[in-house]
């Protein structure tokens, strides 16, 4: 989910006018045909708010909310628009900034849990996703995907290209990248539209390929734009947040938490939910919506519409001396940047995904406070997240160039 320009929302208001008639906001009408044979009738009220950016000030940081027994603090801050961050085994950290084009280093030396040094150890142009991956780091733009080397004092080798040649960005130019523990290098690549029938099959996806790149195949599709994924520690089971689609009204479409299968196919752009049919774009040719929702693997679990899930980590620092209590061995951090589709704001948080048995079961706030003003402004959009050796949790603002830690002090 990403700004658009007055003219472009005028654009999509009477696109979705074009195929409407009437029903409520929060429910499609059930008016919508197997095939384009009969017409398809449908009215959604589309709406935006953003709430205005202020400061992130010392006074707005101590008001966040955190549960009994954590603290949150800035970490660093005079970043720009950080986004996605990677940790190494000995405790550098890293962050990109897709605007900027950077890769900076940000070490705490002294432990005090504030970086002191900052250095831009990277330049590529529209760099987001990063991990680190056999002593090596792995960094994705739009449509490459590079290697480094990490020397002893944190810096980067010269990056080698591995992949020019993913798909166009469009709508959703994010891509992410990470290892599983099959030691292939999985992709994210969102759709290049709202809703739409992709030309290129590599598009609303996630791809797996080799360590070096070749190989490249489509390992789980029909997916609007995943972005935060991880594997469950204790199952090794892939799991991933996906955007759900705009302008189908303030509670459509949901955020979703699926369990990412080798060869499944999630539904977009046609069902969305627990089944629902979208009434723009229609399945092609004879095909049925029913068809495709025979092929269509479910959500696991559902989350506020527009909420705007960014980064996903399981945590697994128990038993560290500043780690967690264990209750949160094995439970997901996911960070919801924030609605602007939406009349009410949604996201502009961090939250707790609970896993019982390696399935979610809930998901609970754990970081609030970001919306200020009744609602009407808010002071950081969370954006990517990881954890420090210490058990202390990272996560990025791109909107006041904050990196935030949460850390466990009973």
């Amino acid at each position: 989910m990403k700004n658009l320009h007055p003219t472009t929302l005028l654009a999509g208001l009477l696109a979705i006018a074009a195929v409407s008639a009437c029903t409520k906001d929060h429910q499609i009408d059930a008016q919508i045909p197997e095939t384009n044979k009969e017409p398809t009738s449908a009215s959604i009220q589309g709406n935006v708010f953003e709430p205005a950016l202020v400061d992130a000030t010392d006074e707005r940081i101590a008001q966040l909310k955190v549960p009994a027994g954590f603290r949150i603090a800035k970490f660093a801050d005079q970043l720009g628009k950080p986004r996605m961050l990677a940790v190494s085994a000995s405790g550098n950290v890293y962050v990109t900034s897709r605007e900027a084009g950077t890769v900076t280093l940000l070490r705490d030396t002294n432990g005090d849990g504030k970086a002191d040094q900052k250095e831009v150890v990277a330049t590529i142009k529209a760099v987001h996703g990063i991990t680190i991956h056999d002593g090596k780091m792995y960094l994705v733009a739009v449509k490459e995907v590079y290697r480094a080397d990490l020397n002893g004092d944190g810096t980067l080798g010269t990056p080698q290209l591995l992949i020019s040649n993913l798909p166009d960005g469009g709508q959703h130019p994010n891509r992410t990248i990470d290892f599983g523990p099959d030691g292939m290098m999985y992709l994210t690549v969102g759709s290049t539209c709202n809703a739409c029938a992709e030309p290129n099959a590599e598009n609303a996806t996630i791809l797996r390929a080799n360590a070096d790149g070749s190989g490249r195949t489509i390992y789980a599709s029909g997916l609007r734009n995943t972005i935060g994924f991880d594997w469950h520690p204790q199952t090794g089971e892939l799991w991933g947040l996906d955007h759900g689609i705009d302008w189908l009204g303030d509670e459509q479409q949901k955020e979703e938490l699926n369990q990412l299968k080798p060869g499944a196919f999630y539904g977009w752009p046609y069902i969305y939910g627990d089944g629902n049919y979208n009434p723009h774009p229609r399945p092609m040719g004879d095909t049925t919506y029913a068809q495709i929702l025979a092929k269509t693997t479910l959500p696991a679990f559902s989350y506020e519409a527009h909420a705007a899930p960014m980064g996903l980590v399981f945590y697994t620092n128990t038993g560290t001396s500043g780690s967690f209590p264990g209750e949160y061995r094995n439970d997901a951090f996911a960070t919801m940047r924030g609605s602007w589709n939406r009349t009410q704001p949604s996201g502009y948080k961090v939250v707790r995904i609970h896993f019982d048995g390696g399935k979610p079961t809930r998901m609970d706030d754990f970081v609030t406070g970001f919306l200020v003003n009744n609602n009407r402004a808010q002071f950081g959009r969370p954006v990517g997240i990881a954890t420090l050796p210490d058990g202390s949790l990272l996560f990025t603002d791109d909107n006041n160039g904050v990196i935030y830690r949460v850390s466990y002090q009973p």
